[in-house]
């Protein structure tokens, strides 16, 4: 059985009303990033450390 069949009609209708509100909240972003705030969002600029004789340094 599905959930619909336990469901009264006003609930049946507050639900329907919820994914019709879910999908009109969907909506893709159009914002265009440059490849160098790609790399930054990637975490590709930040510095890297390497541990040499059990202390942590810059590579």
């Amino acid at each position: 059985m599905k959930v619909a069949d336990h469901l009264s009609s006003t609930e049946l209708h507050q639900m329907n009303n919820f994914k019709i509100k879910d999908k009109s909240s969907n909506n893709k972003s159009n914002e265009r990033l440059s490849s160098r705030d790609l790399a930054e969002l990637m975490g590709t600029n930040r510095p890297t450390y390497k541990r040499v004789r059990g202390a942590i340094r810059n590579k």
